[in-house]
């Protein structure tokens, strides 16, 4: 299951890169919400993948889960899905007063 797991956030890693490197600020912003959960699966699959096993200790129970990877994860989540709505926010407001979205068009002339 965790090579399944590292799999799919290596996936997730190089889609994200790739749309790191384009143009359009909509698919830069993708981009980083994909390297966000391409994170948040890697940092799952180090906190070892574990099944019916409850994170909570109690006497008596031996085998748990760590809590902490799905504590860092839920709060990585909510810091992501933040960025990711400023990140919109200001693209949006970006290419209504430039009436574009291409990075390179809006870099200027002045760096050629």
């Amino acid at each position: 299951m965790e090579i399944i797991t590292s799999m799919l956030a290596g996936i997730l890693f190089a889609t994200g890169i790739y749309n790191l490197l384009q143009k359009q600020m909509l698919r830069i912003i993708i981009g980083t919400a994909l390297l966000s959960h391409g994170a948040h699966l890697f940092i799952l699959t180090m906190g070892k993948l574990k099944r019916g096993k409850p994170p909570i200790l109690v006497e008596g129970v031996e085998k748990y889960v760590d809590p902490l990877p799905q504590a860092l994860i839920l709060t990585s989540i909510v810091i992501s899905f933040g960025v990711t709505s400023f990140l919109l926010v200001l693209a949006y407001r970006a290419s209504l007063l430039n009436e574009t979205d291409n990075m390179e068009e809006l870099r200027g002339s002045d760096y050629e």
